[in-house]
């Protein structure tokens, strides 16, 4: 078995805040693989990223120090061509989600993970690791051509070091 899970393609990430003309370019990539998933009865599992109007004051908002996917604002939400109806969504106040990795664990033990979304170099890669290191025998899989990083090399060097920590790399 496997599931697709696709990390934080929220409109601050795409065309809003933090956004890129990389993110832009991957939409109907990513919505053409939850197409694909979703014609197979695969699950499809989506992160977003979540903060609250105090994001400055965080540690997180000290090193970046750009409001973006404020809780139950434009930008936090999921952006509008991706088809998110029937998927569960993990809202994560931070890169990675341990509550992610908690669900899988009871709900599909012993599956294959594929990743996909934003940023390859910040979200997509913490949640890679974090997956691996729960479930270590499973194949886990990154589609680079579903995903975009802050900046073309961040995104390239991102795919290399996961490479090194046995994640497989595809559409590169």
């Amino acid at each position: 078995m496997k599931i697709l899970i696709v990390i934080d393609m929220q409109n601050d990430f795409i065309d809003g805040t933090l956004g890129t003309v990389e993110a832009v370019a991957i939409i109907n990539a990513v919505q053409s693989k939850i197409d694909e998933f979703r014609k197979k009865n695969i699950p499809i599992l989506f992160t977003r990223d979540t903060h609250n109007e105090n994001y400055l004051e965080t540690q997180e908002g000290k090193k970046l120090p750009i409001k973006h996917c404020i809780n139950r604002s434009l930008g936090w939400e999921i952006h509008k061509d991706l088809q998110v109806s029937g998927s569960k969504i993990f809202d994560k106040p931070s890169f990675g989600s341990l509550e992610l990795a908690s669900y899988i664990k009871t709900q599909y033990p012993g599956t294959d993970l594929e990743i996909i979304g934003l940023c390859t170099d910040i979200c997509v890669i913490s949640n890679a690791m974090i997956l691996k290191s729960a479930f270590p025998e499973a194949k886990i899989t990154v589609d680079a051509a579903c995903c975009a990083g802050v900046n073309a090399q961040s995104h390239k060097n991102a795919l290399e070091a996961m490479k090194m920590c046995q994640i497989t790399i595809i559409n590169e």
